[in-house]
């Protein structure tokens, strides 16, 4: 019988520095708090300082000697991406581990600060300007990683490249979300295929959490209600995001998830995208519009 991968199976994390985004609840803070248990010293990147500090709080009370600062991250509103990244690398002289995870699902239609419709903007365009701020960091740093935290609902996903804002198109908050979780995907596979062509090592992959209770689903009624009966802990539910982090198997472009139905629950596996994301053509094009959306250039 395979062996179900667990927590237990990460290798310490001393001297590693890592950025979790999105880890004041949830995955992102059930990643943060495992790799600050390992030893790593995490960056709870958050839109919300008081929250990113209850959820640091929460992470000392299990390591009390964890070492976790809280920076402030609004990755729908550009700037605040830029600055963060700014302050981050006047901090620290390196970046082991960027964890790409926040995200917004379904919420009422609405626009970032830059003009972008909410979910594309925060889940893809936000993540993509951040990482391009960090990747030469990411580059200096022997042995460093990206993980992407896409879902099983990129199989909603179909981009209207003629329409990714949805300004003409009546407005579906699900196709909407399986947008911005398929670009999670294309833009995995692009960085990866660029970094390796720059000759980088830098390692880029991705992960999704099955179905996993956490606030996440607090726009979607029936997902909110059905999370007590059904979805996993955010203990379990976030270790295909902590796999993709650490497992010294993963090839470039490696996806993890449950392995279990449907891929909805169990212990993380590598698994495949659906044929659309793997496409490569729409990598690129998805590249280039997102450069010039968010008006940053790298691995060009």
């Amino acid at each position: 019988m395979t062996k179900k991968w667990t927590a237990d199976e990460i290798p310490s994390q001393e001297g590693r520095i890592a950025i979790v985004t999105g880890s004041s609840s949830g995955i992102g803070e059930e990643a943060a708090k495992v790799l600050a248990g390992k030893g790593a010293e995490v960056v709870i990147a958050v839109r919300n300082n008081k929250k990113g500090e209850a959820a640091k709080s929460r992470i000392l009370k299990a390591f009390p000697t964890a070492k976790l600062e809280v920076m402030q991250l609004d990755l729908a509103d550009l700037a605040s991406v830029r600055k963060f990244a700014d302050e981050f690398k006047a901090k620290y002289g390196r970046l082991d581990l960027l964890v790409n995870n926040a995200g917004v699902m379904v919420p009422p239609y609405s626009k970032t600060k830059d003009g972008f419709e909410l979910q594309f903007g925060t889940n893809h365009l936000g993540h993509f300007t951040l990482t391009s701020r960090l990747f030469e960091m990411l580059e200096k740093t022997v042995g460093s990683r990206v993980v992407n935290v896409s879902s099983i609902a990129h199989h909603r996903g179909n981009l209207d490249f003629d329409d990714l804002n949805w300004e003409s198109r009546s407005y579906a908050p699900w196709s909407a979300y399986g947008d911005s979780k398929i670009a999670n995907l294309y833009f995995t596979r692009e960085l990866a295929r660029r970094s390796s062509a720059n000759g980088s090592d830098v390692k880029i992959t991705a992960a999704h959490p099955g179905w996993t209770a956490t606030d996440l689903q607090r726009h979607s009624g029936i997902a909110d209600f059905l999370n007590g009966f059904l979805a996993m802990p955010v203990q379990k539910g976030a270790l295909p995001t902590l796999r993709a982090a650490v497992d010294e198997d993963a090839d470039n472009a490696s996806y993890y998830g449950p392995d279990g139905l449907r891929e909805m629950w169990g212990f993380p596996v590598q698994v495949q995208p659906n044929d659309r994301a793997k496409d490569p053509e729409i990598a690129k094009r998805l590249w280039n519009v997102s450069e010039e959306m968010t008006d940053e250039k790298f691995l060009s």
